[in-house]
């Protein structure tokens, strides 16, 4: 189960918790402009945007989780069990695997609307990284500064929507998110009227009272609300630090606490690290369930005419500054 949200507050931000009972060997990773990639249906992209992003990196190749390239476009898959589905290619078609879709977009879009368009063709298929890699079940949130759609691969097609609420979590699809917000449209983060009833006196007899109701649970559909309200609400000063700080705040509140969710094999989904890339300045801030020290890796600091990945591992015991 993931999260993913934009955030724009002078600069724009784009990042997500991942949650998962198991880490899946993710670095955060530079790819150069010059790093090959080569599609299995797509043929070679020699030269593109340079990008950064969390990945893990197999066999040279970097299968990124979330990323921003350089023009500030953004995207992040997150898990979509029983509603995804990749056909098989197509000729004709623009084929692209799923593990191919983050590099592929980013590599050859600075927008959103560059990226619309690009994806009028494609076809998300069902082949697999390697044998005992098989394709993810995913759906993605792209987005720039602009503009934020949410792609789907499910039976009926490719679907892409019009994201206005810039969040997304897991299942059902996106259609269901956006009708079930509808049910929260009386929260707020003022203080509650009375429209009980006539003639009966209530008064709200403490602060928060306004949002009563706003799910509490882990499920998708309820962090999908808790998410919205939260971003929607969120004020911060105009300035880098108090905007990353208050990002990871709204992330915290719909983050996994080790043992709160129990998977069907009895392992704990916690939230393995969460993400805030700043999109107009190509730096990429992470934590992680371990180490909650915000830490940041600016991509414009590595040589982004190069052909070589560039990865820092993200592990490590909490950091703690002792006061005496």
């Amino acid at each position: 189960m993931c999260t993913c949200m934009t955030y724009t507050n002078g600069d724009f931000y784009f990042g997500r918790n991942l949650d998962l009972e198991y880490s899946f060997g993710e670095q955060v990773t530079v790819t150069p402009r010059r790093f090959p990639f080569s599609f299995r249906c797509l043929g070679k992209l020699e030269t593109h945007y340079a990008m950064i992003g969390m990945a893990t990196v197999m066999e040279g190749y970097p299968l990124y989780a979330d990323a921003v390239n350089e023009k500030g476009l953004a995207m992040a898959g997150l898990n979509f069990p029983g509603n995804a589905f990749y056909p098989e290619p197509e000729e004709g078609t623009d084929s692209a695997a799923s593990f191919e879709l983050i590099p592929w977009i980013l590599g050859r879009c600075a927008s959103v609307k560059e990226a619309a368009a690009l994806l009028k063709n494609a076809r998300i298929v069902n082949l697999s990284f390697a044998e005992k890699v098989p394709p993810a079940p995913l759906h993605w949130m792209l987005a720039d500064k602009e503009q934020c759609l949410v792609i789907e691969s499910v039976k009926e097609g490719l679907k892409i929507y019009e994201n206005p609420y810039g969040v997304l979590t897991n299942n059902p699809p996106f259609p269901f998110h956006q009708m079930n917000l509808h049910n929260y449209l009386n929260l707020s983060a003022g203080a509650p009227k009375n429209r009980f009833a006539k003639g009966v006196e209530l008064e709200a007899y403490g602060q928060g009272m306004g949002a009563l109701g706003l799910p509490g649970d882990a499920s998708p559909a309820s962090r999908f609300v808790r998410a919205a309200f939260l971003k929607w609400n969120a004020k911060s000063e105009k300035e880098e630090s108090a905007n990353v700080s208050q990002f990871f705040h709204i992330l915290d509140g719909v983050a996994m606490v080790r043992g709160m969710v129990m998977t069907p094999e009895g392992k704990c989904d916690i939230t393995t690290y969460s993400s805030c890339m700043n999109g107009g300045k190509g730096i990429y801030y992470y934590k992680t369930y371990e180490n909650n020290r915000i830490r940041a890796v600016d991509m414009h600091r590595e040589d982004l005419d190069g052909t070589q990945l560039k990865v820092w591992e993200i592990g490590g015991p909490q950091d703690i500054l002792r006061e005496n």
